[in-house]
């Protein structure tokens, strides 16, 4: 060995921090503003929680017997990549009796696990460094930071309650711009359980052809309407092979911990998809899959009977909030109400630490969800009548002492 040789290895490598090996993409990122203010409800006792976006109904016995009779036939081993061909059979048809989208289960339809790695499939295949994501906001907290993960820029369009939070062809075209490549939709909506009708989607689907763009559907509350009929945007004209439609059975069946979701779309991003998916996860846990197979097969009464209740307690929750004096848009899907807390003069985070301190009722601060989301609230109304009654009294006691 030469000296200089010697003397090169004999130099120290300068040791980096544990945070210095981290993705900045990672290190940069927050954690999720409902999980982080939902720590400190566990900490607390005789709280009324109104922030969990999970049915509180148990999953029906026969949807759980049928994972149980999977075990018990020995049914352990991996499914196709895809999914069960006769659960992907069995999403067809429903997607198509129900919503009137045809997509052929060979080749257009993907069982995933839960609707979030849909999402997650869907932007990873599609992103490419420095691509522009819409995204109307208030909206779900994952899709910003999974579109900056997946290496895209996160671009937020605003919505407002005087609009009932829809996405209007004017705020949308005023945010694309060249690198815009995805459009991500999530009607009817969480936080603000918004939706939007065949004669709204119309002008979108015509500046979504204009410029070119794929939109991602996120539709895991489309059986969660109250009045209309929910309209998928895959089945406008035109837009089915623009449109990668994501839901799944979290809330619609109450299934929220069995982790089973789908998404449907044109074979070649299916495809992509689909490699991904093979590589991170697999399939789908096989037991989930039969659960969800038998709620498709025999659970759509149930399921019914779960948004019945939702609408009874949706009308309580709503006129709760205006005998109290908080605005509140009527939300004609999912299950949650949005209002509004400005006229207390706090802002939302202030208005949520207080209520849960001196009120012992937890609900979401508003602002976490993005654009147009400060001032307002976001309460579950997926909770018992009960629970309801008790936490608007609660609330308007907390409201009450404010003035």
């Amino acid at each position: 060995m030469t000296n200089e040789a010697s003397q090169v290895s004999s130099v120290p490598v300068q040791a980096r921090s544990i945070k210095d090996f981290l993705n900045p993409s990672v290190r940069d990122i927050k954690p999720s503003g409902i999980r982080r203010f939902f720590d400190l409800v566990s900490t607390r006792k005789d709280v009324i929680t109104l922030g969990v976006g999970e049915p509180d109904f148990v999953t029906p016995w026969h949807v759980r017997e049928a994972a149980v009779m999977s075990l018990e036939r020995g049914k352990t081993q991996y499914t196709s990549n895809a999914g069960m061909p006769e659960l992907r059979d069995a999403i067809g048809a429903y997607l198509d009796n129900s919503f009137q989208v045809e997509y052929n289960p060979a080749d257009e339809i993907l069982v995933t696990v839960g609707g979030s790695e849909a999402i997650d499939l869907a932007l990873r295949a599609l992103i490419s460094p420095g691509d522009e994501i819409l995204i109307p906001e208030p909206c779900y907290i994952s899709y910003s930071p999974i579109t900056v993960l997946s290496g895209g820029v996160s671009v937020g369009i605003e919505t407002f309650a005087k609009d009932q939070f829809k996405l209007t062809a004017e705020s949308l075209k005023k945010s694309i711009t060249p690198k815009s490549k995805v459009l991500i939709l999530c009607y009817p909506s969480n936080p603000t359980g918004g939706i939007m009708t065949y004669e709204d989607w119309l002008p979108i689907a015509k500046v979504v052809e204009e410029n070119d763009l794929i939109v991602i559907s996120d539709e895991i509350y489309a059986e969660l309407t109250y009045g209309s009929k929910h309209v998928s945007f895959a089945a406008i004209p035109g837009m089915k092979d623009r449109t990668i439609l994501v839901s799944g059975f979290a809330k619609a069946f109450a299934m929220t911990g069995w982790r089973i979701g789908y998404a449907c779309g044109h074979p070649e991003i299916i495809s992509a998809m689909l490699k991904i998916h093979q590589y991170t996860v697999m399939c789908a846990p096989v037991m989930s899959q039969y659960a969800a197979l038998e709620a498709l097969t025999n659970g759509l009464e149930e399921k019914d009977k779960m948004i019945e209740s939702y609408n009874q307690r949706r009308r309580l929750v709503v006129q709760g909030f205006r005998e109290i004096g908080l605005q509140c848009h009527e939300p004609q899907g999912a299950f949650y109400a949005f209002p509004s807390i400005a006229s207390t003069g706090l802002t939302s985070e202030q208005f949520a630490q207080r209520l849960l301190e001196e009120a012992n009722v937890a609900a979401v601060p508003g602002d976490v969800f993005g654009l147009g989301g400060e001032g307002h609230l976001r309460c579950s109304y997926a909770t018992s009548v009960a629970s309801l009654t008790e936490a608007i009294e609660r609330i308007g006691n907390f409201v009450h002492k404010l003035k």
